[in-house]
């Protein structure tokens, strides 16, 4: 038995039903076998001031499974001693359950051609992103029988999205099932709190290659950004979805449901396609102005979209889908997403170096504009932007509630999102973290390069050791 790296264990926890959330049992140290085929951690009470321990074996399909989780020894030593013990080093896998179906292996391509952007995922620069989706995949309780075959080719975003948002969800320590084929995800709190989501991407009307796609321009006037092309793929794509009435199910009826949602629909649109989902929910958007010689928000607001298609704005502004309790977002699911997460842990070292340059949300009243910043994601400058001292999946996750849902999805189920709401008449944000990325891009560079100036860092765009878009957390 050996100390196991924390971030490391972090991530393979993602595979507990409740992912993080260990409640008043917090974890103090983290072990691993020497064969690798266990994992565990020492637990402390903090209401008995006792000791516990939580065991996971990889199965024969490499998925972890709990074999032990045991409390009530009187000391950390102890409980070390019953960890080495029970964590039958030299003992084969793990059986998979009887009437429980195998996870496939994910790198296993044969009799399929994998897509370039699967195949991206080869490379050196991204040999971390890859270790980190397969964690994420092997976490899913219980993948369809389509899953790897998708991800490794036509519908690789789709897949990607779905390991994402399971990560996302458990690091928050709600219990994430999969019990029917749909909706995709069941998530409940300790309390009983309950929400049904489905979780779907807004894809291009003609496929690209999202391998270094050029990046798709901004519309170049605010009312275009917030209620033009990208606000109408937004509405057909939710149209689509709320067209099967998920919420009819005998297993959904009168519970919360939600839809959760990642941008691809052109190259890079995620960078500034947000305000297309917000133009289209609740019809509103803002234009800069000046006001005395300074910048301010001036809003701007929309009956219905722009084109030929005529789709009304403002889906959250009545009850016309009260069916539905609110649409999870992120403008984050991308390979940067993954290389960050395991190398901000300090989980996956290599010789590659990640510089995330961008925006914050500036939080002054008014402000139009992010404020720029440029870091490399290894560094204690970049880690104290979170509390938890490295980047958090949920960093980038958004709540656009429906303030006329018949079933109102609780705030408290993802308690590390942020919120946007209905309050006293106006719509009101709450963030978890105090630091917001407006936008992003994530440079990879091998550390042997000389290093770049500010000005150069800034300037880069999705280059040939860049990913398949920029990302825009």
């Amino acid at each position: 038995m050996q100390p196991l790296h924390p971030g490391l264990f972090e991530i393979y926890a993602l595979s507990l039903p409740r992912g993080l959330g260990f409640g008043r049992r917090p974890p103090v140290s983290f072990w691993a076998s020497d064969g690798g085929l266990a994992c565990g951690c020492v637990r402390r009470d903090e209401d008995q001031a006792s000791f516990g321990v939580l065991i996971m074996r990889r199965r024969i399909d490499d998925v972890w499974t709990v074999t032990s989780d045991e409390h009530g020894f009187e000391s950390a030593t102890a409980a070390e001693a019953a960890l080495r013990l029970r964590m039958r080093e030299g003992d084969p896998r793990e059986p998979v359950p009887s009437g429980v179906r195998a996870h496939e292996a994910l790198h296993d391509t044969t009799g399929r051609a994998p897509s370039e952007i699967f195949k991206f995922l080869a490379r050196p620069t991204h040999h971390a992103a890859a270790w980190v989706l397969n964690q994420t995949y092997l976490a899913l309780p219980r993948p369809d029988r389509n899953w790897v075959g998708d991800c490794q080719t036509g519908n690789f975003h789709t897949r990607l999205w779905e390991a994402m948002l399971v990560a996302a969800l458990r690091e928050q320590g709600v219990l994430v099932t999969q019990p029917y084929e749909s909706p995709d995800f069941r998530i409940e709190t300790r309390r009983g709190g309950v929400t049904w989501i489905e979780a779907v991407t807004a894809n291009p009307t003609i496929a690209y290659d999202h391998v270094n796609a050029p990046i798709s321009d901004a519309p170049s006037s605010p009312e275009e950004i917030y209620f033009g092309e990208a606000a109408v793929r937004f509405a057909k794509t939710i149209g689509n979805k709320l067209d099967r009435r998920y919420d009819q199910l005998s297993h959904v009826t009168g519970q919360p449901f939600a839809l959760a949602l990642a941008d691809f629909q052109a190259g890079g649109s995620m960078v500034w396609s947000r305000q297309a989902l917000v133009g289209y929910l609740y019809g509103m958007g803002a234009r800069e102005v000046l006001v005395d010689g300074s910048r301010a928000a001036e809003p701007i607001h929309a009956s219905q979209l722009h084109g030929a298609s005529k789709f009304p704005a403002g889906l959250f502004t009545d009850d016309r889908h009260a069916e539905l309790s609110g649409i999870v977002f992120s403008n984050a699911c991308t390979l940067s997403k993954l290389n960050r997460i395991a190398m901000s842990r300090g989980a996956y070292p290599g010789r590659y170096r990640y510089t995330r340059v961008g925006e914050f949300f500036d939080r002054t009243p008014g402000a139009t504009r992010g404020i720029p910043f440029c870091l490399d994601v290894t560094s204690e400058e970049y880690k104290r932007l979170w509390v938890y001292g490295h980047e958090p999946w949920a960093a980038e996750l958004e709540v656009f509630h429906n303030p006329f849902a018949r079933q109102p999805m609780a705030h408290e189920l993802l308690p590390e999102a942020t919120h946007w709401f209905l309050r006293e008449g106006e719509y009101v944000c709450e963030a978890f973290h105090e630091t917001s990325i407006l936008r992003s891009r994530t440079l990879v560079r091998s550390i042997d390069d000389p290093p770049l100036t500010l000005d150069e860092l800034m300037s880069k765009g999705s280059g040939a050791d860049s990913e398949d878009a920029p990302d825009a957390p």
